[in-house]
């Protein structure tokens, strides 16, 4: 089906299948959601967002309108950066009119959320449905936007698995079960950087995701744009699609605190992701957050921002951490650099303290005794592990060298 998508005032919200909220455009270019009211009456529905839980556990339904952006939890679905330019251009519209690009990229969201036209809004907006002789919809009289939307700065493609172990990029860009992440136009090596880090990861004891380097010469369907002079992409596996390609519902924690992308690096700490984790999720998620947390230091990961902190619903409506992803050595691309979020009053990568541990528990009000066993068990295995991971090799030497440095000095803190 193909529209104006500058024709639509609104925009249906649905969660696992089900209609469940509206995002009206208002006159002066707001936006404002509103929650429909079986949803508000149905005392068993699925989560859509911690951000929208009340202090007593009820569900908050008085949104205020926001101008020109979509509210928050709804902007943090929008890719950004390059990704986002891209995808408007192909999609015709302003990359700042995020109206107008969710109606075009809300078919194909992060967790169990689709975000479409109304069919009466569709109509009015001059829908169609595609065919075989429909000559504009082919790419003979214009190009049809990829409907795939992924939050996140780095170039990222939805991508099916085929059986030979290729892997292709669904002409429309939906249905997709793993994420293809294209090298940096800045720095060497991130794809094999990252496919290094989880790695390490996993072997640290640490939930990632399957992934594996793939040819970017072998990608069925990638945009011109996106070839490189590299000749590797990593491929990560999504953790919110079922083998069974069901959506499992997810939200990030730009999206529970309330706060827009380019905040993704202000106003929270890494504390208070772990009050928010204690008290919705219990005690594991929380202890395996500050295992990532210590393993970031560790490698020299300073971005580990809002947005790289997810959660998931597996039962659609109590959160549990979902596994690790973006982790990347960023220390050797930006020397000095810190860590993205405070942790225990610090930003430093380059040691890991008690009292910067206690700080950090008083502060999330979680108990302290059990994290520092839990930083120097986390210390331990990442260095031993290090040490017989293969997939180092695939670094450049430099990179090799500078993320190990980093490894030994912040391992030798954490005693």
């Amino acid at each position: 089906m193909k529209f104006d998508p500058k024709k639509l005032n609104a925009l249906s919200v649905r969660l696992h299948g089900k209609h469940i909220g509206v995002i009206n455009r208002l006159a002066g270019d707001r936006q404002l959601f509103a929650f429909e009211q079986d949803y508000i009456d149905d005392e068993k529905r699925p989560t859509l967002s911690l951000s929208f839980k009340g202090s007593t556990g009820g569900l908050v339904t008085q949104t205020r309108p926001t101008v020109r952006r979509v509210p928050p939890f709804f902007s943090n679905l929008l890719p950004e950066g390059h990704l986002r330019d891209y995808l408007a251009k192909r999609a015709d519209v302003n990359s700042e009119r995020e109206f107008f690009l969710l109606a075009v990229l809300g078919a194909d969201l992060p967790g169990a959320l689709v975000v479409a036209p109304f069919e009466r809004e569709a109509q009015r907006a001059g829908a169609h449905h595609d065919n075989e002789h429909d000559e504009d919809d082919h790419g003979h009289g214009g190009e049809e936007p990829l409907r795939f939307s992924l939050a996140g700065v780095q170039l990222k493609f939805s991508a099916v698995m085929e059986a030979s172990g290729g892997l292709t990029i669904a002409a429309d860009g939906m249905g997709g079960s793993w994420i293809v992440k294209l090298p940096s136009a800045r720095h060497q090596a991130v794809p094999e950087n990252e496919l290094a880090m989880l790695e390490l990861a996993r072997r640290a004891g640490i939930s990632v995701p399957e992934n594996k380097l793939v040819d970017i010469a072998g990608i069925k369907g990638l945009p011109e744009q996106a070839h490189t002079v590299e000749s590797k992409a990593l491929a990560v596996q999504r953790f919110d699609r079922l083998p069974n390609g069901e959506p499992v519902h997810m939200e990030d924690f730009a999206q529970v605190f309330g706060q827009f992308p380019n905040d993704k690096y202000k106003h929270r700490s890494y504390a208070n992701i772990a009050a928010v984790l204690w008290a919705e999720s219990g005690e594991e998620s929380t202890y395996e957050f500050v295992r990532r947390l210590v393993f970031s230091v560790l490698i020299g990961n300073a971005d580990m921002h809002l947005k790289n902190w997810s959660l998931l619903y597996p039962d659609r409506r109590k959160p549990v951490l979902s596994p690790a992803y973006d982790f990347v050595a960023t220390l050797p691309y930006i020397p000095g650099d810190t860590l993205g979020l405070s942790f225990g009053d610090s930003r430093s990568l380059s040691e890991i303290t008690p009292d910067q541990m206690r700080r950090f528990a008083d502060t999330a009000r979680i108990p302290a005794s059990p994290l520092w066993q839990i930083a120097v068990e986390t210390a331990e295995r990442t260095v031993a592990a290090w040490k017989t991971l293969e997939q180092a090799d695939v670094l450049p030497k430099d990179l090799r060298a500078s993320i190990e440095k980093q490894i030994l000095a912040v391992a030798a803190t954490v005693k």
